[in-house]
C-alpha cells in the first residue's frame, strides 16, 4: 500500500470514526464532519496541555507545520497574520500542529512562537501527545512525507473552521492572502 493509500485509508477512518462518534455524543453533539472529533491531545508553546476539542465555541484557524522548516511553513505563518490583520478586531485564533512531534519539543515551538513574533494570546503552535496527526492533516487537505535529509515534502493548506470545528474555506496561498478567503474568515468573526 502506498504512503497516499495510507493517508486516504486513515481519512476515510477518520471520517467513519466523526460520523459515529457524533452520533454517540450526550449534549450538544458535534455535527458528524466536525474535526473536533478527531481525538489530539496538544502541547501548545508555553507547555500548556489541551485536548483539540476544547477548542469548540469560536472560529479558528487551523493549519500543520513543523518548526525546522525555513521555507513554506513560515511563509504559512506570516500569511495567517495578514489574513488576521485584514480581519482587522475579532480575527479568529490559530492553531498550527506540528506534524514532527518527535523534534519540535515545547523549546522548538516556543522558539518558533519567538521568532515570528506570534501572540500567544491568539496563537497556539502545537504537538500532538497522542491522537492522528496524519487524519487531521489529510482532513484538511494536507498531504507530507519525510525526505531522506529528514526534512519534509509538504504542501500547505490554512482552514477556517466554525465554532463546532467544520471546515467551511480553505486556502493554499501563501504570501498575499485570497479575498475570497479573507471574506470567509471576516462573516465568522467574532465581533470585539
Amino acid at each position: 500500500m502506498t504512503t497516499t493509500s495510507r493517508l486516504f485509508a486513515r481519512c476515510a477512518a477518520l471520517l467513519i470514526a466523526v460520523a459515529g462518534a457524533a452520533a454517540a455524543a450526550p449534549s450538544a453533539p458535534l455535527p458528524g464532519d466536525s474535526l473536533y472529533q478527531t481525538a489530539l491531545a496538544l502541547q501548545d508553546q508555553q507547555g500548556r496541555r489541551f485536548d483539540f476539542a476544547a477548542l469548540r465555541g469560536r472560529p479558528l484557524l487551523v493549519s500543520v507545520f513543523y518548526a525546522s522548516c525555513h521555507s513554506a511553513c513560515p511563509l504559512t505563518i506570516a500569511t495567517v497574520e495578514r489574513v488576521r490583520r485584514a480581519v482587522g478586531a475579532g480575527a479568529p485564533g490559530v492553531l498550527m500542529v506540528s506534524f514532527d512531534p518527535g523534534h519540535d519539543d515545547v523549546a522548538a515551538l516556543a522558539e518558533m512562537a519567538r521568532m515570528h513574533r506570534v501572540d500567544p494570546a491568539h496563537w497556539r503552535l502545537a504537538r500532538p501527545e497522542s491522537g492522528d496527526v496524519e487524519a487531521l492533516a489529510a482532513t484538511l487537505g494536507v498531504a507530507y512525507r519525510r525526505r531522506a535529509d529528514g526534512e519534509f515534502s509538504h504542501n500547505v493548506v490554512i482552514a477556517l473552521l466554525d465554532a463546532d470545528g467544520r471546515v467551511v474555506a480553505r486556502s493554499a496561498q501563501l504570501g498575499d492572502p485570497e479575498p475570497a478567503f479573507v471574506a470567509a474568515v471576516r462573516r465568522l468573526s467574532i465581533a470585539p
